[in-house]
Order: C-alpha cells, then sequence, then structure tokens
C-alpha cells in the first residue's frame, strides 16, 4: 500500500536557498563540463523533489528537480532520505533513468559507505553535496571526510535555531543528555569555549555568544580541521519574524567557487525577509 506523501510547507527564505543552490548548481556543471570532468549531485536530506510555498500554496520544485533540470545535466545524481513516501516519491521522479540513484537511510552512514569512496581525488569524479538537515541531524565525520577528500564543493544548513531551542540554554547544565549528543555529533569537538563567553550573568550563569559568533566559529572549523581552503561568510537565513532560522554554508577547495557563491549571495542578501 502507498503511503501517504505530505509535502512540506516552505517559507519564502527556503525558496531563496533553494534558488541559491540552484544558481550555483548551474554555474559548477557549466565550468566542470568545459573541463569534461565527471560531476555528480548528491542531495543528503532530499526530501520528496518538491514543496509547497506558504505564501502562495503553489508547489515549488525542491533542490532535486532543480538538479535534474539543470543544462548541462550532471553525470550522476544522489538522493538520500530516511523518509519511505520521500523516497517513493523521488522514485517516481527518477522513473527509469539510469543516472539517478535514490537512497532510503540516514545520510551519515549512505555517504560514507556509498558515496564518498566514489570521489576520491585520484577517480578524477567531482561533486556537488548539499547537506541540508532539519535540525542537528548531520554528524561532523560527514563534513570533515568532504573537506579532505578534495573532491567536493558544499552547500550546508548550519541549524542555530535548533541549537538555541535545544542546547544553547543559559544553563547548560539542564540541557539533556540525548540534546547534548547531538550537538557534540554535529560540531565533532569541543563545542562550548564556542557558544559561551567567558563572562557569567548577574545569576552567576555563563552569555551565550551571538549567532554570528558561533557561525564564525564553525566556519574556522570548516577550514582548519575539515581541511575546505574556501568557506566564505555564511549567509543567514531568517524566518518571517525576522530570526536567524540557519546560516547557509559554502565550502569548498577553488577560489573561484567562492567568488561564484559570494556573487550569488549578494544577489539575494537583501532580498524578503533576509
Amino acid at each position: 500500500m502507498r503511503r501517504v506523501l505530505e509535502f512540506d510547507e516552505i517559507g519564502y527564505w527556503s525558496e531563496i536557498k533553494l534558488d541559491i543552490v540552484r544558481d550555483y548548481a548551474a554555474a559548477y556543471s557549466t565550468i566542470l563540463n568545459k573541463k569534461n570532468l565527471p560531476h555528480i549531485y548528491v542531495d543528503a536530506f532530499a526530501g520528496a523533489g518538491q514543496h509547497i510555498s506558504k505564501s502562495t500554496g503553489a508547489f515549488v520544485p525542491g533542490s532535486p528537480l532543480n538538479a535534474l533540470n539543470v543544462q548541462p545535466p550532471f553525470r550522476e545524481y544522489h538522493f538520500i532520505d530516511l523518509d519511505v513516501s520521500r523516497v517513493e516519491s523521488l522514485q517516481r521522479i527518477a522513473g527509469a533513468r539510469n543516472d539517478v540513484h535514490v537512497y532510503e537511510g540516514d545520510c551519515n552512514e549512505v555517504l560514507i559507505q556509498s558515496i564518498f569512496p566514489t570521489l576520491h581525488f585520484e577517480s578524477y569524479r567531482r561533486a556537488l553535496c548539499l547537506l541540508d538537515p532539519y535540525g542537528l541531524d548531520l554528524n561532523w565525520d560527514v563534513m570533515f571526510q568532504a573537506g579532505q577528500l578534495g573532491t567536493i564543493d558544499m552547500f550546508l544548513n548550519f541549524p542555530v535555531m535548533d541549537m538555541n531551542r535545544n542546547v544553547l540554554w543559559r544553563n547548560p547544565d539542564k540541557v539533556s543528555v540525548e540534546q547534548l549528543a547531538r550537538m557534540n555529533a554535529f560540531w565533532g569537538g569541543d563545542w562550548k569555549e564556542a557558544a559561551y563567553t567567558t563572562e557569567r550573568s548577574l545569576f552567576g550563569e555563563p552569555e551565550k555568544e551571538s549567532n554570528d559568533a558561533i557561525a564564525e566559529a564553525f566556519r574556522q572549523r570548516l577550514q582548519k580541521i575539515a581541511g575546505f581552503k574556501n568557506v566564505p561568510e555564511p549567509l543567514p537565513m531568517h524566518n518571517s519574524k525576522g530570526a536567524v532560522v540557519y546560516y547557509l554554508f559554502f565550502a569548498s577547495q577553488v577560489g573561484v567557487a567562492e567568488k561564484i557563491v559570494q556573487d550569488i549571495f549578494a544577489k539575494y542578501r537583501n532580498k524578503g525577509g533576509i
């Protein structure tokens, strides 16, 4: 029996993110096609392939559909999701195409076990990888290996709202063991020094750093620890109330890639709620 599929409703800021990734994917594929390098598109939290706009109620193509429409095309497409109904939707979108691979499973396992091993530098294969978790559902090992391979350009949703809501409390001693484990897995190291100042409040509790400061600390990790040579300042993405929901990071080994993304970020930075 086919499972009921509920499409995600997305706000304007998420539509902007889709536009940004689509614009870069087109530039990326054009450049690598001219260099005759086989390149693949990887979407680790692919969803159902399309969404519903909160503002209009209309269907909005998701990142998988946008990627499939990029010209010149990628050599392969790899879509991953945990939800069975979303996987079935992706399979229907792929149809009989043998260049589209759909995985039902945890991207933290699928990427490291099945996809990244095909992307060693000597293979001449390159990849554009979208890591767009719903929250702290991504492991640092994935980001670290992506940087170490030297063959991957990466967009990353840095889920600061989930961090603030569930982990970065005024009294971190009250955070549950489960939430601390999620944060530890995402950050991949000691995050408290980046998240809290050395000052104390009137009640003796540690003062939290700003969202921008925490994002900058993670940017430094992507460069210094994961080994990405080019990690521009991320783009803060806001909700309708003006609060930062997440930061959109980009990381690459290639300077021209950073320049392209900076131009795209500048194009969208002052639009709507951003």
